[in-house]
């Protein structure tokens, strides 16, 4: 909310129940936006969602929470009883099965069709066609995981 009189902005009034639930998605942000970086000095993704983490965590002893509070989320790992943790392995979980259907329907596509044959489709028709080989793929795994899948080893 911007203060009428300057362009300084008002502090966001949150509970304590509102800062705890933007902690956890301020936490899981930066986690997704900068697990697979090096870490590389200078980075600017990675200062970025850096910088608003640490100022959110900075916060939470003004909300009665633990300067820890970003440790404390993690929980104890051995245990896997942190939310936050529970949550990234379902985000992980959910993604591994997507990107595995995708990938192997569009390979699927690729294979079914010449190579001249998808550029003479409309959008629609490529999407549709696309979308038939990813879900044959969602049907196979969902039905028996990866157990019927394996790698063909070419001679």
């Amino acid at each position: 909310m911007k203060n009428e009189n300057t362009n300084e902005m008002k502090p966001m009034p949150l509970t304590k129940e509102q800062y705890l639930a933007l902690a956890k998605a301020v936490y899981l942000g930066n986690w997704m936006a900068n697990a697979n970086r090096s870490g590389r000095k200078g980075d600017p993704h990675m200062e970025e969602y850096e910088s608003i983490t640490e100022y959110v965590f900075s916060l939470a002893p003004e909300f009665g929470f633990s300067k820890n509070l970003e440790r404390e989320l993690e929980g104890d790992m051995t245990t896997d009883t942190s939310e936050v943790l529970r949550l990234h392995d379902e985000y992980d979980e959910e993604t591994f099965w997507d990107e595995l259907c995708d990938g192997l329907g569009e390979r699927d596509f690729y294979n079914k069709y010449k190579r001249e044959e998808p550029r003479a489709m409309s959008e629609e028709e490529h999407f549709m066609k696309l979308q038939e080989c990813i879900i044959e793929w969602e049907d196979e795994l969902e039905t028996h995981g990866l157990e019927r899948l394996g790698v063909q080893k070419l001679k």
